[in-house]
């Protein structure tokens, strides 16, 4: 009886192994269509042709909407004739191409199937080395949709092809496939596929998070614009509630703008960020969000900030389209030429000042431009010495995008570490001149901002030149504990000096000596 029990299982077994096995032959000679854009890839080539496009030939892109009367297929054989493209540095979905790559051990025929032009996409193969054959728009036609199911039905038959996809135009392919593989798809999509076909498998993406979009808008970067709030503390009227709550309506352009820029400046580098170490996680270049996302919110968020604008004042806005025109000139052109990118960097900080003191009809100083565009043209050269750093700790030449060479590190440096001894000396003059006499009576109990201004800028460079800089040293002081304490001392010393100015003018009003 037992014996028999074991005979029955062995032969169960065998029976199992080989209906396994029959499984994997025919899965074998079924082929394994993948879709390219937001499925192999987090992005869309369409799109980065666009972006593309708008970098290197700007005033072409005006053409587009001209192009696209001929249709998509007209458009992208136009876009891709006119661009350069690198796969190498694309956002791959890499959990996707190990599961490809075990398919195609087991002997499995990969197609790459896409609506990208047949350039891109051959591109893209010839880098993979994982498909056996390419199919693609060409010869006028879009192959998306209803386009692309009748050519794999053509080509293999209805039911004798798998297919990778992830989006809605796919649901036509996938009523017309044997399985279904979903990739990077929203539940809606997954649902419909479901409802057309068996899916076999459904892998998830990298999907934006509240935190994704956090970074989208770099609201940490928003702390630059309590720079708007330097005049009015310079001139020693915060009290002024009603000046306060302007520059709170000026903060937030700012900050609308400024996100506005980050978007496009994100956009217009997508492959020098990809190129990046720590750049190649930002939202856009690691394909967390549709690049057609930023191309829609930059400038809704360019429009509501010049209508809050409004609201603050004509000549506030007259800066901040300034502002924004200077950005616009960095991000397409300025930060390409060397030593005149740091120079646009410290300026648009200083910008910030001169806006704040324009919303809220405030005399600037001469001491406080000085001092802003000294301090801030050494914390430019600090963000360019950190990028080129992390270059050479890769043994690269040249920082990508930017005309600075590894070899140019110690005359940065100098450069930088000048700047900021410079911007330092301009305080020391200006805490010795007749303007803080005006508000300090003792103003001698400042000097100790001197020191702690010499440490905090030998500290900055100090961690830049140990490589521990973060690419931007405004972001790093914030999050720096020395950095903030330095803060907190500079603060305590103008409430100390506020305070004994305040007692020693009260004497001299009771007459106590």
């Amino acid at each position: 009886m037992k014996r028999r029990i074991e005979d029955t299982v062995v032969s169960q077994q065998e029976t199992i192994a080989e209906v396994t096995k029959d499984s994997r032959k025919i899965a074998a000679s079924c082929p394994l269509v993948v879709d390219l854009d937001g499925t192999l890839i987090y992005t869309d080539t369409l799109h980065e042709s666009a972006i593309s496009l708008l970098r290197e030939k700007p005033f072409h892109a005006f053409l587009i909407p001209v192009w696209l009367l001929g249709g998509k297929a007209a458009l992208k054989a136009k876009l891709s004739s006119l661009t350069g493209f690198n796969p190498a540095y694309l956002p791959y979905n890499h959990l996707l191409i190990d599961w490809l790559k075990e398919e195609k051990q087991q002997g499995r025929e990969l197609v790459l199937c896409t609506a990208a032009h047949e350039k891109l996409a051959q591109a893209v193969a010839s880098h993979l080395d994982l498909f056996d054959t390419v199919l693609s728009t060409g010869d006028g036609k879009n192959l998306a949709g209803t386009h692309k199911a009748e050519l794999l039905v053509q080509k293999y038959g209805r039911d004798r092809f798998d297919y990778v996809g992830n989006s809605a135009a796919d649901i036509e392919v996938w009523r017309v496939a044997r399985n279904g593989i979903v990739v990077n798809a929203s539940e809606t999509v997954v649902r419909r596929a479901k409802s057309v076909c068996n899916v076999e498998k459904v892998i998830e993406g990298n999907g934006a998070t509240i935190g994704t979009w956090v970074k989208v808008f770099r609201l940490h970067q928003w702390v630059k614009n309590l720079l708007l709030f330097a005049p009015l503390l310079a001139a020693h009227q915060f009290s002024n509630t009603a000046a306060v709550s302007l520059l709170a309506w000026a903060f937030l352009s700012f900050g609308l703008c400024a996100s506005s820029v980050y978007i496009t400046n994100d956009l217009l580098d997508l492959e020098g960020d990809r190129r990046h170490p720590r750049k190649k996680l930002r939202p856009f270049a690691a394909g967390r969000v549709a690049v057609w996302k930023g191309i829609v919110l930059a400038p809704l968020l360019a429009i509501a900030s010049i209508g809050i604008a409004t609201r603050v004042g004509m000549g506030f806005l007259a800066w901040l389209l300034v502002y924004l025109a200077s950005t616009c000139a960095y991000s397409l052109w300025l930060k390409r030429l060397v030593l005149i990118d740091c120079i646009t960097l410290a300026g648009l900080y200083t910008l910030r000042i001169m806006a704040g003191a324009v919303a809220v009809n405030v005399a600037l100083s001469f001491w406080l431009l000085a001092f802003s565009i000294f301090i801030f043209l050494s914390l430019a050269f600090v963000k360019r010495y950190a990028e080129l750093k992390l270059y050479e700790s890769e043994s690269k030449g040249r920082a990508h995008g930017r005309n600075y060479y590894t070899t140019d590190l110690p005359l940065v440096q100098t450069l930088g570490i000048t700047a900021g001894y410079g911007s330092v000396l301009l305080l020391a003059l200006y805490l010795h001149s007749e303007s803080v006499r005006q508000y300090y009576s003792t103003p001698e109990f400042l000097w100790a901002i001197v020191p702690i201004m010499l440490f905090w800028v030998s500290w900055i460079w100090m961690k830049a030149h140990r490589g521990q800089m973060h690419d931007d040293p405004i972001v790093f002081a914030s999050r720096d504990f020395t950095s903030r304490m330095v803060g907190v001392l500079l603060i305590l010393v103008f409430i100390a000096a506020s305070l004994i100015s305040a007692n020693t003018r009260l004497n001299l009003h009771l007459g106590i000596p």
